[in-house]
């Protein structure tokens, strides 16, 4: 417990330094690069780079002040384990890990925070040991991995220019070929690391981390890194890398939604829709708008934080349950816990004055205001319905109707640990969309659009939530056997059958094979027409000619006299 409570302090106290001097900077647009000499040996130096600007200092310090209040609420969420030291540990590796790769304008220093996110990630999904834990872990390593040998390509491409200080160059090197190469690296390792499509498949697998892990993964950490990184890289970016990237970024948006609306794993939900948020970050930085995805991102942690952490006291006290058709009438039972989840739930999907609001309506309405295509603003404002749609949802499943498990049951709001680092979080979800209007967007975005367009999002939203409510409705008029049936096998419940292809594609299916061409070839046709009939031929010719040479007498005798019998037919 005490090593929880000085990590808690710790980030806190840092997380408030580093929001202060970030707002100081931002105020004075002023920017720091430190360089720190490791080793000099005969004029070659090692250099530690260290970039503060307004940018970096402000997401460290969301990510401190999250990572803060997770550590707090797993003083009680974790009080069961027998090695919590060791948890709060790998949570502390996992931060430092982050905050390498903020703060970090090298490429090389930037590969350490790269991938000990990726190996302490991997610790904390097999954190349960469990066969489920073990092939998550697995499949969020190697996917990660594959996105870590484009960031190497990337670094080997750097040397074209002298330094890995790539910050020194996104301006005066942005038309040059090998930039254009080194962005279009990163883009495939941004893609792997915020799991756009075809990388999505670990996200939802992740899941199997514990819950103030999945709730720093998918707000502030892992899932982040790859658009920080994009958003550094913005400058750069030419038309086909921004292309590729709005077309993936839109897709990973709508597929994660609509995947989503077919799930009943509570955490799934909730990972389903950080990816729906990413794809949606993604989109908008490839159009431009890096401080709108910038801003987006900062607003989505907090909200999304808090989401998981309902969702952990909701599981908690429910006995390690998942399963939303277990839930029912929670409101009842945990008032707090589930007024906060509706109204993360609400900033989710925008609802005024919250602080999702700020971000999303804005990155819609700039949308609209910039038209790209039809493509874009249909799947935009049809992605939104259904981030509506599997929200309104999910808290008909959760929070309204009959309690759905044991009769004895012990759900209630009396962890006030994890009730306290709750509370931490809550007021920024309500309060810091404006505070970061006011302080990240100098310039007012002034947007007129025509009254229908202007009301176009408060009408997705409204046939969102109907389409919701109705769809949950409709789900639960079936039993669960059919509605499983029905449901669980469409190519839509199964985001588009990706994990199948990452998971079964990749070792059962080739593994099936190769079972059916050891059996069939391997020991069928190539061993009947191979080494075994060479095998039976030869043996039994060698047998044969044995046979010969141990009755060789006998053999002359039988041909001496058949010789004799045909010479005596012949005479007569």
């Amino acid at each position: 417990m005490s090593v929880c409570l000085i990590y808690f302090f710790s980030f806190f106290i840092f997380s408030l330094l580093s929001l202060f001097l970030s707002f100081n900077f931002m105020s004075c647009d002023y920017s720091i690069v430190i360089e720190i000499e490791m080793v000099s040996i005969n004029s070659c130096s090692i250099v530690m780079s260290i970039l503060l600007d307004w940018m970096s200092l402000l997401f460290s310090g969301f990510v401190l002040f999250i990572s803060s209040m997770v550590v707090f609420y797993s003083l009680e969420y974790m009080k069961g384990d027998l090695s919590m030291n060791r948890f709060i540990m790998l949570v502390a590796m996992f931060v430092a890990s982050m905050l390498l790769l903020i703060f970090s304008p090298n490429l090389i220093s930037i590969l350490l925070g790269w991938d000990g996110l990726g190996l302490v990630s991997y610790c904390l999904v097999i954190y349960y040991q469990n066969v489920k834990s073990y092939n998550a872990g697995m499949l969020t390593a190697l996917t990660n991995r594959l996105g870590d040998v484009a960031f190497l390509m990337s670094i080997a491409w750097m040397l074209n220019f002298g330094s890995w200080n790539y910050v020194y160059f996104l301006d005066m090197m942005n038309s040059s070929f090998e930039m254009d190469i080194i962005v279009a690296l990163m883009l495939f390792a941004g893609m792997t690391k915020s799991a756009q499509i075809p990388f999505s498949s670990w996200l939802p697998a992740a899941m199997a981390a514990p819950t103030p892990v999945s709730s720093l993964v998918h707000s502030s950490t892992l899932v982040t890194a790859g658009v920080y990184l994009l958003i550094r890289f913005n400058f750069c970016m030419g038309f086909w890398v921004s292309t590729v990237l709005l077309f993936v970024g839109s897709l990973t948006m709508f597929m994660a939604g609509l995947g989503a609306s077919y799930e009943f794993d509570l955490k799934k939900i909730i990972a389903l829709s950080t990816l729906s948020q990413l794809g949606l970050m993604m989109s908008i930085l490839s159009m431009g708008g890096y401080v709108l995805a910038f801003y987006h991102l900062l607003t989505h942690a907090l909200f999304k934080a808090l989401l998981f952490m309902c969702a952990g006291a909701m599981i908690h006290g429910m006995g390690n349950k998942q399963d939303i058709r277990f839930m029912g009438g929670m409101i009842n039972q945990m008032p707090l816990t589930c007024m906060f989840f509706i109204i993360c739930n609400m900033s989710l999907c925008g609802l005024p004055f919250l602080s999702g609001f700020y971000s999303k309506d804005l990155i819609l309405e700039v949308v609209s205001m910039d038209f790209l295509s039809i493509y874009v603003y249909t799947i935009y404002f049809v992605s939104t319905g259904l981030t509506v749609a599997y929200t309104f949802r999910l808290i008909y499943y959760v929070v309204s109707g009959d309690y759905n498990f044991y009769s004895f049951h012990s759900v209630n709001d009396l962890g006030w640990v994890m009730i306290k680092g709750m509370v931490g979080i809550i007021f920024f979800v309500v309060l810091m969309g404006s505070l970061l209007s006011w302080m990240m967007l100098t310039t007012p975005y002034l947007i007129c659009l025509p009254f229908f367009m202007k009301m176009m999002t408060a009408l997705v939203v409204m046939i969102g939530g109907w389409v919701g409510f109705e769809l949950a409705q409709f789900s639960l008029g079936l039993n669960s056997k059919s509605f499983k049936m029905i449901y669980s096998t469409l190519f839509f419940g199964s985001m588009w059958n990706m994990p199948y292809l990452s998971t079964y594609g990749v070792n059962y299916y080739p593994l099936d094979i190769g079972k059916e061409v050891y059996g069939g070839i391997d020991q069928g046709w190539s061993e009947y027409l191979g080494g075994q009939n060479f095998y039976y031929s030869l043996s039994g010719w060698s047998k044969f000619m044995q046979i010969l040479h141990e009755n060789n007498l006998k053999v002359f005798l039988v041909l001496a006299v058949m010789w004799i019998v045909f010479l005596v037919l012949g005479i007569f």
